[in-house]
């Protein structure tokens, strides 16, 4: 039997050190009715804790590792950057290098800024949008998560789902309300929001797939739709990328659904691994950013050298030819025969997903905004969740969380995965 004396003990230290023993709230794991294992080093699709165990991952550091963990090529281009210096607050080749492939990858892009990570940057674009129109309010999503910025948690997503938090303290309600947040996947709903504040919305910040809600696509016309509300209405639309960047292809989901946003975040895969964001869009917008126009925006550590390395090897070796071919082909499997398994099990589940990530809701019903993410059953989950790990899978610590299949994960792995889970259904249907 596997044991965890050692992520129990220092769990225990953490608690007394770190507000709930974590530097980020999605990484405790109340809801799943555990303490966290600690995680000692990774290798392809595994992670091992400090004690010794192996784990099959789909976390993969929620999101950015699609190579696997410790890739060869990151690893050797983080090492060669550092050899060279960690930080120098000043131009460097690579930056230039890397802001190239992001404009030349993802169709939105005419100009890009890095930042230091997918808060940074959606809080940077709302502040643009606010500057460039000189409009105050904004509209997402209910479950879509923008960052911890104050004017995007309102109604926002996974984290703030699983800790059962309704907003944040904090946040001013002057702040707050300028924010609307209305059911994904409703145009109806925008459009009555925007007829009801004419001319006062800045930006639609949407993620083109919800991520932070468990998996959640867009209905058909959704986007268009969006696209055109925008158009009509003059505000901005801005695609949140951090997580659909370089995840569901090689141009993000903008190139997927053949819709162009006038401002996109990034963040998570374009790193590597480290941290690292970026916001870009049309060129007279982007022109409104200091230096360039009166729009501020600044950061020490942006673009630095060694995530800015990481992020090259790895977008480098995303641009092989058949990449996402066989990642799409790895997810389409995987939920395929998950459902499968589920239904061979009676387990009442629903599997969305798009490209390598995926999510299987404790529920019956479709799901397509967050009220019908909510139906999913969170106690089944939980005994789902331990049945998996203890079966030696590693799955996201929470029901609204999306499941990452990386290049590193090979068809035994997901064979496996499939009879684990079919194990666990079966032993909780008793069969």
């Amino acid at each position: 039997m596997p044991t965890f004396v050692n992520s129990e003990r220092i769990f225990q230290d953490a608690l007394k050190l770190m507000p709930g023993g974590v530097h980020s709230p999605v990484r405790a794991w109340g809801a799943v009715g555990l303490s966290p294992r600690v995680i000692a080093r990774g290798e392809g699709a595994r992670l091992y804790d400090v004690d010794g165990n192996s784990y099959l991952d789909y976390v993969g550091s929620w999101g950015p590792l699609i190579l696997g963990h410790a890739h060869p090529r990151v690893v050797a281009a983080v090492q060669e950057a550092a050899s060279r210096g960690t930080s120098f607050g000043a131009p460097t080749p690579g930056e230039v290098e890397l802001a190239r492939m992001l404009l030349g990858a993802v169709p939105g892009l005419e100009m890009v800024r890095l930042v230091s990570s997918g808060t940074e940057a959606c809080m940077s674009a709302l502040r643009l949008a606010r500057g460039a129109t000189g409009r105050p309010r904004v509209i997402k999503f209910d479950g879509c998560y923008h960052g911890h910025a104050d004017s995007f948690l309102v109604a926002a997503g996974s984290g703030v789902l699983t800790q059962a938090i309704p907003g944040s303290p904090g946040v001013p309600p002057e702040i707050a309300e300028l924010t609307l947040s209305l059911p994904y996947n409703d145009l109806d709903a925008v459009a009555r929001a925007l007829n009801q504040y004419p001319g006062a919305v800045a930006a639609i910040f949407v993620e083109p797939v919800a991520g932070n809600m468990g998996v959640v696509p867009p209905q058909p016309g959704f986007l268009e739709g969006l696209r055109r509300l925008c158009d009509a209405e003059g505000c901005l639309l801005v695609f949140d990328e951090v997580i659909t960047g370089f995840r569901v292809g090689w141009g993000g989901a903008q190139a997927l659904y053949g819709i162009k946003p006038d401002l996109t975040c990034l963040g998570k895969i374009m790193g590597g691994g480290m941290p690292v964001g970026a916001y870009g869009g049309r060129r007279d917008l982007m022109a409104q950013m200091a230096p360039a126009g009166p729009v501020y925006q600044a950061g020490t550590l942006s673009g630095n050298p060694v995530a800015v390395a990481a992020g090259l090897a790895t977008l480098q070796a995303l641009k092989q030819p058949g990449t996402y071919k066989s990642l799409e082909e790895k997810g389409a499997w995987l939920a395929r025969e998950l459902a499968a398994a589920a239904a061979r099990r009676s387990a009442a589940v629903t599997i969305n997903r798009v490209g390598s990530m995926l999510t299987v809701f404790c529920t019956g019903g479709p799901v397509t905004c967050l009220q019908e993410a909510k139906r999913s059953d969170l106690k089944r989950f939980q005994t789902f969740f331990q049945g998996m790990l203890a079966e030696g899978v590693y799955l996201p610590c929470s029901q609204f969380e999306a499941w990452f299949v990386s290049t590193a994960h090979q068809q035994e792995d997901l064979e496996y995965t499939v009879a684990a889970a079919e194990r666990v259904w079966s032993r909780a249907s008793g069969h």
